[in-house]
């Protein structure tokens, strides 16, 4: 599997670091390309310091696959990187699958990044903010109204509790469900009009 460019901003202290892929799949082997790409999520989920991972294709019939997976910290990162489980999984790839681009983002909008194309070589660009806030509100609205409804069925003094406990206690509960779950999968789907830009 070789690589044809590389964009990497260096994370700065402890922030999460999001890496942005595109690939280039075999068109006659997508059934197991899709294979081994849920195996490296599964591999990745047991991994210290992962904090989740989407993948979409750009079309039906496109043989370009943009993936994203985000890690706490730079260590972390570095350490799934260059250990050997992932490594053997590439191999296992080989084949299949060539990297085109990987670029780096520090911090919440490295899951807004658009993926580049392989005929340009410049960094991807970012999503306008509007773009970003209607993805992370199609995200939380659901979650957010599920786990209302639910706390109060469970708990029928919910309401009785301090406003501020009550907030306290759902953000603490749906901040890492979003990171870890929804805003991967979300923006994930929404990639090709994230990525849109306005001609």
């Amino acid at each position: 599997m070789t690589s044809t460019h590389t964009d990497t901003l260096p994370a700065r202290g402890p922030e999460a670091v999001t890496v942005s892929i595109t690939r280039r799949v075999d068109p006659r082997r997508v059934p197991e390309a899709t294979h081994w790409v849920q195996e490296g999520v599964n591999l990745a989920n047991t991994w210290p310091g992962f904090l989740g991972s989407g993948w979409v294709r750009a079309s039906a019939t496109s043989d370009e696959w943009h993936m994203l997976y985000r890690f706490a910290d730079a260590a972390a990162l570095d350490a799934w990187e260059h250990s050997e489980p992932r490594r053997e999984w590439l191999e296992r790839g080989r084949d299949m699958v060539e990297d085109r681009t990987v670029t780096r983002r520090t911090g919440i909008e490295g899951w807004f990044d658009s993926p580049s194309s392989t005929t340009d070589l410049e960094a991807p660009g970012t999503p306008p903010r509007w773009k970003q806030a209607v993805a992370i509100w199609l995200g939380f609205f659901p979650v957010n109204l599920a786990f209302t409804w639910l706390v109060g069925l469970a708990f029928p003094g919910w309401e009785q509790l301090p406003m501020p406990l009550r907030v306290l206690i759902t953000t603490a509960v749906l901040t890492p469900i979003m990171a870890y779950w929804v805003l991967p999968w979300v923006t994930g789907l929404l990639q090709p009009w994230l990525a849109r830009r306005r001609s």
